[in-house]
This record gives structure tokens, sequence and C-alpha cells, in this order.
């Protein structure tokens, strides 16, 4: 009796031993970046919804262990397949999605025995529910027509509307053909970029002038404008209504 009593005792000593050492269950996050540098946190089972493209930034936040070895996987599948495009092995990853549709990212984090690689903790599916990013369908229109005379309304000729566009390049011709100014994706979407209706410095007359516009959306979508632009002078919104 004796004896079974003290083998209880140090199979209950074992086990609480061994329940101290295990370590706490890994908490994955996702950090998604807009092209605005607008930051969103996802924990597992979090949904981000934007436009292309975004930056992702994973992390397994899983604590190193003594005699384990840690492998973390991040498979990265487009909503309606079956196979991942794409599979990662680092603790910390930094992707950019430049697709639009849906993207399910599930993280998957594992403790192997260091001496026979057996795994003795797995934290996969059945534990984490998968960060999910969906990237809008583009878009993008062009006007033909700006007002440049310094009332805070269509001063700048841009395109408007623009989602998920992941290369742009513009340009303004007068009739002659000559390059009065051209802009890229960078001044695409933001306020007071564009061209504001000069050259040189020196504002150009009305008139009708041509713009080029070339670009790419991130559900493969090609853009190509070429039309004429009418630049107004003298015209306010409050005068043309």
């Amino acid at each position: 009796m004796r004896k079974y009593i003290i083998s209880c005792l140090l199979l209950l000593a074992a086990v609480s031993a061994f329940a101290q050492t295990m370590p706490d269950v890994p908490e994955p996050t996702a950090y998604v970046i807009d092209a605005k540098g607008e930051e969103a946190e996802l924990s597992p089972g979090g949904d981000f919804s934007g436009e292309a493209p975004v930056t992702v930034k994973l992390s397994a936040n899983a604590a190193e262990f003594e005699g384990y070895s840690l492998v973390v996987e991040w498979t990265f599948t487009r909503e309606g397949e079956t196979e991942p495009y794409l599979t990662r092995h680092d603790a910390d990853v930094e992707i950019e999605i430049s697709t639009s549709g849906t993207t399910i990212i599930q993280p998957k984090i594992t403790y192997t025995q260091t001496n026979n690689k057996e795994i003795f903790w797995e934290y996969g599916a059945d534990t984490y529910e998968p960060f999910r990013v969906v990237l809008a369908e583009s878009a993008l229109d062009v006007p033909n027509a700006f007002s440049p005379n310094g009332d805070g309304i269509n001063d700048y000729f841009n395109v408007y509307n623009a989602k998920s566009i992941v290369s742009f390049s513009a340009a303004i011709f007068n009739r002659w053909g000559q390059k009065l100014y051209s802009w890229g994706i960078d001044e695409m979407n933001c306020e007071g970029c564009g061209w504001d209706g000069t050259f040189n410095g020196k504002p150009v007359k009305a008139g009708v002038y041509y713009v080029v516009v070339k670009a790419k959306g991130a559900d493969g979508i090609e853009y190509e404008y070429r039309k004429d632009v009418n630049l107004l002078r003298g015209y306010s919104e409050e005068v043309g209504r």
C-alpha cells in the first residue's frame, strides 16, 4: 500500500511539473496596412475589408520552450480554392497582397521534441480560425473638366473613384503634344494632388488639353484612357449652378 501511495505521489508530481512547463497557447496576430498607411489589428477569425494593395504583418507570438523546437506555418489560400498559393514558415511574416478577392490566412504552431522531432503540442485549424483579407474589385474614373480657380473645388485634375489600383500613370499634353505634367500612383488618390493647371509654375490658358491614363487593377483589369480635358478659368461652382 505504501509503495502504491508513493507511486501515485510521484506520478502526480510528474504531471504537475509537466503542466507547469507546458507553454501557453500562442495568440497569433495580424496587422493589415493599406496604401494610406492606416493600420488594422486582427485576431484569429478577424476580417479586413479594403482596397488593394495592402501589407499584412503576421506574428505567431509563440515563446521558445526549452527541449522543444518551435515550428510555425502560415498558409495563404484564395477563397474558392483548396490548395494554398503560398506557405511561409517564419514566426514573423510581412507580405503584400495585391489581388482582389478574399485571401484566407491560416496559422499553425507546433512544438516538437528536439531530440526525436516528435510532435508534442500542435495548434492549427482546430485552435485558430483563419484571418480573412477581403480586397475590393478595381475601379477608376477620369473626369473631362476642372476649374483651377482657387475656390477649393475641382482645383486639381485627377482621377476619382479609384479602387484597388496597383499600377498607375497619367500625363497631360497641350494641343501640340507637349507634355505639361505627369504623375503616378502616389498622387492618385490624395487631396491636392494632380495637375493644377500650370506649366513651369505659370497658369496655362483656358481651353482643351489631352490626358493619357494607364492603370492596372488588382483583379487584372487594365485601364487606358485618352481623352480631352476642359480647363475652365473664371468658373466656380456657384456661378455654374
